[in-house]
């Protein structure tokens, strides 16, 4: 691809559809992934939201990693607030045995869920973020390392952890990412924070590391392709409607275009859906190839993750296919 392409994958849950049949779906994407030619696939973490079935991404990466041959499977992320850092280092550490050079470990701070998780979870505060992954690094120094620890390390110790990224929405951790030589994801697909700041300033502070000789900085953006402009604007109906519901609280399925396009928008949820059209990119493949090339440009990104949360399967992944399309040159 003339500009390198992945994708988010939130295991989606629509309207009329049971949640296990979306979790099914994972390993569909990560195939066609492949073979059309996408750096690598990740899967975030969210718990108790009921359009959202990705609750657990390292099965999920173990499963499509078993399906596949030389795409990269990732988290994207591990919330570490929600877990005990050796945990995290163990899991990974597993993965990375099992599918060596093919494991990404990216690491958010947020809880990734409804109101309530954290406490469900008994998850760490996230200010304590930067003390669990000092813990998270230690853990995974095997023996003998005398810097390790205490006497605490991750098994299988040789495998080591696959190469960490750092996420955010707001700007916060591109500096920590840029001078610990990790790579960093900025999340402008649901974040209203512009990117480029943040982007450039984990260029800024980037010092080589043995995981990243050079900054590496991946962008998502949230992207509904199609044939022609006003089918991508249907099929992007849905996920506008999702928006407000959740920035209302409201956490149900994906609706369907029929659903999304019959309902009653009030003038204040019609300002808020023009602020989450500005960060969409929908349209043609090449208005779409256009409109992302226009934000990497900006914001110096080395690769794009694309998040496409289509209500029809079969129409999300032509979404894919046409932007990989659009890109084969």
């Amino acid at each position: 691809m003339s500009l390198p392409l992945s994708i988010l994958d939130l295991a989606p849950v629509v309207s009329g559809t049971p949640a296990a049949q979306s979790i099914r779906r994972t390993v569909e994407l990560a195939r066609l992934a492949e073979r059309l030619g996408y750096v690598r696939l990740w899967y975030a973490e969210h718990h108790a939201m009921p359009s959202v079935a990705s609750s657990a991404p390292e099965i999920l990466i173990a499963h499509s990693a078993a399906a596949t041959k030389a795409l990269r499977l990732g988290a994207g992320g591990i919330m570490l607030p929600n877990h005990a850092p050796l945990r995290v280092a163990e899991l990974f550490h597993t993965l990375e045995a099992l599918y060596p050079g093919r494991i990404d470990l990216g690491l958010g701070r947020a809880p990734g869920g409804v109101p309530g998780v954290t406490r469900a979870l008994r998850a760490a505060r996230g200010e304590l973020f930067d003390q669990q992954l000092a813990e998270l690094l230690a853990c995974s120094r095997g023996p003998g390392d005398e810097a390790r620890f205490d006497a605490v390390h991750a098994e299988p110790a040789d495998a080591g952890l696959p190469p960490i990224w750092l996420l955010g929405s707001s700007g916060a951790s591109a500096r920590m990412a840029g001078e610990a030589g990790m790579g960093y994801s900025f999340a402008a697909h649901f974040s209203p924070a512009p990117p480029a700041p943040a982007m450039l300033a984990y260029r800024q502070h980037f010092r080589p590391s043995a995981q990243f000789a050079r900054p590496h900085a991946l962008l998502g953006l949230a992207v509904v392709c199609a044939e022609t402009e006003d089918e991508a604007r249907r099929l992007a109906s849905t996920m506008e409607l999702a928006w407000l519901r959740i920035h209302s609280g409201r956490f149900l399925p994906l609706p369907s275009p029929e659903e999304a396009l019959a309902h009653p928008y009030s003038e204040h949820e019609r300002a808020a859906l023009r602020e989450v059209r500005e960060r969409t990119i929908v349209g043609t493949p090449a208005q779409v190839r256009q409109g992302i090339e226009a934000v990497a440009a900006q914001t110096r990104a080395d690769e794009v993750m694309l998040v496409s949360n289509i209500y029809d399967h079969a129409a999300r992944l032509r979404s894919y296919e046409l932007v990989a399309a659009a890109f084969a040159d």
